[in-house]
């Protein structure tokens, strides 16, 4: 973790200190920079630049022990075309640019990064949350931690201090995403559903929120059939979880946000097969944690004006002798039967439920995520989350708020005709269609439960949440994904 982010009016020729990264765009943009550059740094660093034929694309970095001088260390990154260049672009810069610096095991990282033509402020949240984002580590569940880079010291160069608002409201930010990617990446016997009400507890405690945890018994009472079928077979008690934050003075909106809390997935009697991924199933909480790490940093911004619940029904999907059937028929709280066709289709039978009662909040609009389909994932591939809305407003402003934040989001069809796939012959629907077009299904299911006057949008991060590799300012493993989105979205005042 970074201790000190600062932006800073000095320049990449005035700038004392141990490391400095320069971004370089391609061609002859770059020349100016490179100029600079071999002004302040002389013919060794023109040397270098020729010797590994250093171009600016877009990725390309290059690291130069600068040995007795001040700076001791330069890295240089590449920015391809100015055409090319955006706040998306600078944070991969800037992420770059950090983990090289860490890696060579610098403490003080100054960022001369061009920022002529975006909004200070923009590129303030953009590189800070970059540097903090791209470095962080997950130790905890290992019994010696790896020594990892540590970075005490950020300037970002060329930023007036009335930027610094932004870096400090990024810091907030940051953190939410970093308890999302805890959750998500602990394992299922460490984030159960009494875990995912602790997590709430611990930021209600923090902050002052308010919070309701409704037991069985309570979901009973609310005739929460759906969602109590797929936590029928666990021994872990279902949690459904509702946290909320007022703001000071009058709320003109209030949003609801809610989250898929399946804290593992067994797929049920549909058990998951070899191929399918099972012993990755604890990230199907995904949506839960978003929403968990969005609360925590709402909660630290305060943004006057809105009042924000989280909803999420948390439960495992396990087998047991106890455990719903293929094949049953189940109540929803609206009074809606359900023919249950798939066990492993869980997600959405709990969302059904959480989603009737954010609607009895009477909210402006209503957001869900989760790690609903693999179809999903098909289509959009692990870098781009899909939205499905009726509500045009409500749809621009979630894909303004995702770029805002550097995460991406496509919408997609919610083309009625294919409502006819969830027709059942003995309930009123079931809980999923044919094959062809399954996460179009699965979003007008969950439109059912939805009461028509709210505004509503749904987000399948299936393919988000978790990164293999690591792509961008996420390591590999958790990504977080969804916090930024949902915080930027929060403080825009939700849909127009």
């Amino acid at each position: 973790m970074v201790a000190d982010i600062r932006c800073s009016t000095a320049t990449l020729a005035s700038w004392s200190g141990e490391a400095l990264a320069v971004g370089l765009f391609s061609g002859e943009a770059g020349e100016t920079s490179r100029s600079q550059l071999l002004e302040r740094f002389g013919a060794a660093v023109a040397n270098r630049l020729e010797q590994r034929r250093f171009k600016g694309k877009p990725g390309e970095s290059l690291s130069i022990d600068l040995l007795g001088q001040t700076p001791s260390l330069l890295v240089l990154v590449g920015l391809g075309a100015p055409a090319d260049f955006d706040p998306e672009q600078l944070r991969h810069a800037a992420a770059t640019a950090s983990k090289s610096a860490a890696t060579a095991g610098a403490s003080q990282l100054a960022l001369a990064m061009p920022v002529e033509g975006l909004a200070a402020e923009a590129a303030a949240a953009a590189m800070a949350e970059a540097v903090r984002l791209s470095l962080y580590s997950d130790q905890r569940f290992k019994s010696e931690s790896d020594p990892s880079p540590q970075l005490t010291q950020v300037e970002l160069l060329g930023l007036a201090e009335a930027a610094q608002g932004a870096v400090n409201s990024s810091s907030a930010i940051c953190s939410g995403v970093e308890l999302a990617r805890e959750l998500v990446a602990a394992p299922p016997n460490v984030v159960t559903p009494a875990a995912l009400a602790d997590t709430a507890a611990d930021i209600a405690r923090a902050y002052g929120l308010e919070l309701k945890v409704l037991e069985r018994s309570d979901c009973e009472a609310l005739g929460m059939g759906s969602y109590l079928a797929v936590a029928q077979g666990s021994d872990l008690p279902p949690k459904f979880i509702h946290l909320t934050y007022r703001p000071q003075g009058t709320a003109e909106r209030r949003l609801v946000l809610v989250g898929k809390g399946l804290t593992f997935d067994s797929g049920g009697y549909n058990l998951k097969t070899a191929g399918s991924q099972i012993d990755m199933m604890k990230y199907d909480m995904g949506g839960s944690a978003a929403v968990l790490g969005a609360m925590r940093a709402i909660a630290e911004l305060k943004p006057a004006g809105v009042e924000v619940h989280m909803i999420v029904a948390a439960c495992e999907n396990m087998i047991s002798g106890g455990a719903i059937h293929p094949g049953a028929i189940v109540t929803a709280s609206n009074g809606k039967t359900i023919e249950i066709n798939n066990t492993d289709a869980e997600g959405r039978l709990t969302l059904a439920d959480a989603l009737v009662y954010a609607c009895k909040l009477e909210p402006d609009a209503v957001v869900d995520l989760a790690t609903l389909t693999g179809a999903c994932v098909i289509a959009l591939g692990e870098e781009i989350a899909g939205l499905w809305s009726p509500c045009d407003p409500l749809a621009q402003g979630l894909i303004d708020a995702g770029a805002q934040g550097g995460e991406s989001i496509w919408r997609m069809p919610l083309r009625a005709s294919y409502r006819a796939g969830l027709k059942s012959g003995l309930a009123d629907m079931k809980n999923t269609g044919p094959r062809p077009g399954g996460s179009i299904t699965a979003a007008l299911f969950l439109q059912d439960f939805v009461a028509p006057e709210v505004a509503w949008a749904h987000l399948d991060i299936a393919g988000t949440v978790w990164s293999d590799k690591g792509r961008g300012l996420d390591p590999a493993g958790a990504t977080g994904y969804g916090v930024r989105t949902l915080v930027n979205w929060v403080q825009a005042g939700g849909p127009a």
